[in-house]
């Protein structure tokens, strides 16, 4: 049986800067960090040589896992990446008044993809760039 779905993982470029997005600018807690300069990421992922620096960040039930491969060096999201392209497409996070959060994004310099739109009655949407190009989400529902 499959109980639930634990995490999400994203490969990023930054350690650092992805932390100060994600823990310091959204609030995520940092809940575990391993660096994996042995050769168990090389087993998992059946990449020779492959070596990283994981971080679990926890925001309510839900674990955001955060990839830095210092080998081999990954690549970039391509800036003509589309939300209707197959695969990864975004990390969706809940917040309570999202015209603060989108003034907070635009403080911070943040690229807006499209308008904050209401999709249905009290339910908000805006997407927005992290830290390497992937997109997030914040989403408000009524109530």
């Amino acid at each position: 049986m499959i109980h639930s779905l634990e995490h999400v993982a994203l490969s990023v470029s930054d350690m650092e800067r992805s932390l100060t997005f994600y823990r310091d600018f959204l609030g995520m807690k940092v809940v575990l960090e391993v660096d994996f300069s042995d050769d168990r990421i090389e087993r998992i992922t059946g990449m020779p040589g492959a070596k990283c620096k994981v971080v679990h960040l926890e925001l309510g039930n839900g674990i955001l896992e955060l990839f830095h491969y210092y080998n081999p060096i990954g690549k970039k999201i391509p800036p003509e990446r589309r939300q209707c392209d197959n695969g990864f497409i975004h990390i969706g996070f809940r917040v309570t008044d999202i015209h603060e959060h989108i003034q907070q994004l635009k403080k911070r310099g943040i690229e807006l993809l499209g308008e904050p739109t209401e999709i249905r009655p009290g339910a908000w949407v805006v997407y927005f760039r992290g830290p390497d190009g992937e997109v997030c989400e914040f989403r408000q529902l009524p109530g």
